[in-house]
């Protein structure tokens, strides 16, 4: 035989071959958008977590109002509108002026980002909003590690801004990129010492304990009079939602590290989390709060609590009822001391119509990624923007969470999953498809 003849007869049989198995079942579709979207984002999930990680390190530390930290704020905007930019996004940055410090001191306040991809009337648009700044963080409060700087445990993200906000804002770059009450009582303005002045003064810190203290009950219930009363009435219709909610209480309990609850049921839970007001103290300024011993007596103090607002509380009415009631409280000690009551941030309670077509787009996306049918669910963060948007584009506002529960934000050793900062970028993806298809 030719050679030449061989090596054909030779090729012509593996074609064969290769045709012949291929005849035995159907050939596989192609891939569509989402699948094609889902392995960009597998393929590329290195370089996401990198970014996150660049991000994390940068210490936008938005509460103290200190000059390396409002540096480090304005930092964190350039680096973000330069990725916005990379995109092929417009980006306005807007100045806000600057903030003046009670010492006469003058800080710039970071500026808003503005960024428009895209400009085609004929198609939907979708606006995203998130935060860039953190809350303070330090080793030493209880972090295993530097908090700003990314750290994998397990598929866990740990960081200060990982899953607040960060990682979701990212989470949301990264899917456009695959596609091309504050209170305070005074006295003096100098602390006194205990030997020499105690048990013959009305000590403002236990004027201020007295006052924190007629706030809330053991069981969770605040004792401002009239507080529940605007509170919306609980339907039947609502109390199903709460039974139809996938929570397992013991592994909610485990993963919160809390060893028991104020309440025993699923729905006591949920409801007292999501429909009912709840208030909580969160510091006081002024105390010795170091190690060792420091025996003077403070001669001013701040407490801070806040109340979460529920439909159809009114943040005016409230405002009146906890002054009313501090008043009183504070007049039945006969204290000298001087009170003030003052509401830092007072935002009205907001709920969305899960009805509306993005959550329609949303819970497909969702059952198309996760292949499960989510929960609505209400939560008692503080995000005012949801509620300007709405009021003031009079357009509906979705919130599409990616963080876990025990993300553990605001708190030590924050953190967001691996899996769900990736499959979370697949999902905002889907969500942009369902919501073209709704269009």
């Amino acid at each position: 035989m030719d050679p030449k003849l061989g090596r054909m007869a030779s090729a012509l049989l593996a074609l064969l071959l290769l045709l012949d198995g291929g005849m035995l079942s159907s050939p596989a579709p192609p891939p569509g958008p989402l699948e094609k979207i889902g392995q960009y984002i597998d393929l590329h999930q290195d370089e996401f977590v990198q970014t996150l990680r660049e991000w994390v390190a940068v210490e936008s530390d938005s509460v103290q109002p200190v000059p390396r930290l409002r540096q480090e704020l304005l930092r964190m905007m350039a680096m973000a509108a330069e990725k916005l930019q990379r995109l092929g996004a417009s980006v306005d940055s807007v100045d806000l002026g600057s903030q003046q410090l009670p010492g006469g001191q003058s800080l710039p306040l970071p500026p808003i980002l503005l960024a428009e991809l895209g400009n085609d009337p004929r198609k939907p648009t979708v606006c995203f909003y998130g935060h860039l700044d953190v809350q303070p963080a330090k080793q030493g409060d209880g972090w295993l590690a530097d908090p700003y700087t990314l750290t994998e445990v397990d598929g866990k993200l740990y960081g200060r801004g990982a899953t607040d906000n960060k990682g979701p804002v990212l989470a949301w770059i990264n899917a456009v990129s695959t596609f091309g009450a504050v209170e305070q009582v005074k006295c003096r303005t100098q602390d006194f010492h205990s030997g020499t002045f105690g048990g013959i003064l009305h000590e403002p810190l236990a004027d201020l304990v007295a006052l924190l203290g007629s706030l809330v009950d053991s069981s969770g219930h605040i004792l401002i009079p009239g507080i529940y009363d605007s509170v919306a009435p609980l339907t039947e219709d609502e109390k199903d939602t709460y039974k139809a909610v996938d929570l397992d209480l013991e592994e909610y309990r485990n993963s919160s590290q809390v060893e028991k609850f104020l309440f025993e049921t699923k729905e006591e839970i949920l409801m007292h989390l999501w429909r009912y007001p709840s208030l909580s103290i969160h510091g006081i300024e002024g105390a010795f709060d170091e190690p060792g011993a420091k025996t003077v007596i403070p001669g001013r103090v701040v407490g801070k609590f806040s109340i979460r607002l529920v439909p159809h509380m009114n943040v005016s009415v409230v405002e009146k009822q906890v002054k009313r009631h501090l008043e009183d409280v504070f007049s039945k000690r006969n204290s000298p001391n001087h009170m003030t009551v003052s509401m830092v941030v007072g935002l009205q309670p907001w709920l969305a119509n899960t009805d509306d077509n993005q959550y329609l787009a949303a819970k497909r996306a969702i059952r198309t990624v996760f292949g499960r049918e989510p929960d609505m669910i209400r939560d008692g963060s503080s995000i005012p923007i949801a509620k300007i948007f709405q009021d003031t584009l009079q357009k509906s506002v979705l919130m599409l969470p990616l963080g876990a529960v025990d993300d553990g934000e605001h708190s030590q050793n924050e953190k967001i999953n691996r899996w769900n900062y990736i499959e979370g970028s697949k999902l905002f993806a889907a969500f942009f498809l369902e919501m073209a298809k709704l269009h």
